[in-house]
Parts: structure tokens; C-alpha cells; sequence
């Protein structure tokens, strides 16, 4: 393992690779090498605004993958990003082979991560109602767009939220394992977490369409709303109405589910004006 330190800002590799190429986009303010993805992140200053810089290639000390393996991946994400723009997608700028490696360039979200895994999950949790609806609408209008353009949403969960508590803004961020429509499962378990999969995302040569992306939404209703995995009432902290439309969209099978996220969320709507 070896460290380095770029404007006063250290991180740690497994091997050295050459980080010339970053002193065009400005000076570095923040680091995140410690992700399992493969890549490290940077979080850098420019004369007038920042971005957030994403670099496959490296040997990171906690990647789950090769380096080569991490290059295709987010070099693929490119075109994804592209069919996808929307205002709550964090916004790609630019992105480019680099030396030994692959780049994408990020608007800066002065955010953060809602992630279990984070200190700052518990206060978006915690968050008043009017909030958190507020969010998962972003999250749902999204992904309405998301499925009209043709693409199935996948590996979505709390990690994939910034919310940026001043503001009151979210964003959308890690989209690389969204795919084209039709997806089928050829893994047995797909990736993500379970806590937001659909059965089929468990299941060897089923097909993953709309109604997957329904479950996701229901699913992430309980992750906001209360219940969890267990999506008792009990837990519930919204309306009876808005647990019970939830609850539908979480089905076991996917006809007993709302069949498109827009008759999801016309129902939802309509349940909360009332």
C-alpha cells in the first residue's frame, strides 16, 4: 500500500498510478478512496465552482474489481448518463481515457450520501414528512423518466440519494448499472440491496421490466416512510391510504402490482391530497 498527497489532500492505492491530469480541473478539496467500486473520487475546485471527479484505472485498497473491469464500467456508464439527463441526475460534464485509466467529470452537489452506511443516514431518516415526500417524489419522477426512455432501473437504494439538507434539493447519483430494456436475469441474485429488490432480481432467467421498477418504488417508500424489509403498519409513519398503495406495489407477483410507476404514482398522489 502507498500513500499520496495531492494539494495537501492524502489518500491511500495499492500501486502507483499517475495523477497529472488532475491539476487542469483545479485544486483538490476532498478525497474518497475507500468506495469497493474500483474508483476513486475527488472532489476539486476550479476559479469558479466545483466539480466532482471519478477515476477508474487506479488500484484503489478496497476495489472488489480489477482495474480494467472498473474502466469498462464506468466507461459505459457515459452513454447511460447521456440517455438519462434529468434535473434530479447529477449532471456529467465531461469524461475521457486518461492515461492508464478512464474519467468522468461531475457537477459538485453540496450534498449528502443517504446511505445506511453514512453518519448522515439517520438524520434524512429522521427528516419531517412534507421532506421526505418531497424526495421520494424526485426519486419517482426519475424513474418514471427512466422506464420511458427506455432503460431498467438497477442497483438503486438509499447510496444512490444525495439530499442536501440546506437547500433542500436531491440528486440521483450512480446510475452505471441501469441497462436497456429487456433485462433478464442471468445472475441468480443481481446486484444491489436486497433491502429494494424485486423477487425477480433473485431469480435465474426472469425478466426485469416496469414492474420491477413498481417493487423498487415500494420498496423505497418503506426504506423512507418506515417498515423497512418488514413493512408492517406499525413502522408505517404516513397514511393508512399511502401504506396500503405501497404495500400493493410490493407484491410477491407482478401482476398483482400497479403495472407502470405512473399508475403507481397517480394513486399515490391522488392518496396524499386527500
Amino acid at each position: 500500500m502507498i500513500t499520496k498527497s495531492i494539494d495537501g489532500v492524502s489518500f491511500e492505492l495499492n500501486e502507483e498510478f499517475d495523477f497529472a491530469f488532475l491539476a487542469e480541473y483545479g485544486k483538490i478539496f476532498s478525497v474518497f478512496d475507500q468506495q469497493d467500486s474500483g474508483y476513486i473520487c475527488f472532489g476539486v475546485q476550479t476559479d469558479s465552482k466545483k466539480l466532482f471527479l471519478k477515476v477508474a484505472g487506479a488500484a484503489t485498497v478496497r476495489s472488489s474489481t480489477s482495474p480494467a473491469a472498473a474502466i469498462a464500467r464506468l466507461t459505459s456508464t457515459v452513454s447511460i448518463h447521456q440517455d438519462l439527463r434529468h434535473p434530479a441526475l447529477i449532471d456529467l460534464i465531461e469524461s475521457k481515457e486518461i492515461g492508464g485509466g478512464y474519467l468522468t467529470v461531475y457537477e459538485w452537489f453540496d450534498g449528502d450520501c443517504m446511505g445506511r452506511q453514512y453518519n448522515s443516514h439517520d438524520k434524512f431518516i429522521a427528516l419531517p414528512f412534507k421532506q421526505k415526500l418531497d424526495i421520494f417524489n424526485e426519486i419517482v419522477l426519475f424513474h418514471s423518466h427512466t422506464n420511458k426512455c427506455g432503460y431498467i432501473a438497477l442497483d438503486f437504494y438509499d447510496g444512490s440519494i444525495m439530499y442536501d439538507f440546506v437547500s433542500e434539493k436531491t440528486r440521483i447519483c450512480d446510475i452505471e448499472l441501469y441497462c436497456k430494456k429487456p433485462v433478464i436475469n442471468t445472475m441468480g441474485r443481481m446486484w444491489g440491496s436486497s433491502r429494494f429488490m424485486s423477487p425477480e432480481e433473485f431469480e435465474l432467467g426472469a425478466e426485469i421490466d416496469e414492474r420491477s421498477n413498481v417493487f423498487l418504488m415500494g420498496a423505497t417508500a418503506f426504506q423512507l416512510f418506515g417498515g423497512g424489509m418488514e413493512r408492517n403498519i406499525e413502522m408505517w409513519e404516513a397514511s393508512e391510504a399511502l401504506y396500503i398503495i405501497a404495500l400493493k406495489a410490493v407484491r410477491t407477483a407482478k401482476e398483482d402490482r400497479y403495472q407502470t410507476i405512473d399508475e403507481f404514482f397517480e394513486a399515490w398522489n391522488k392518496a396524499v391530497s386527500v
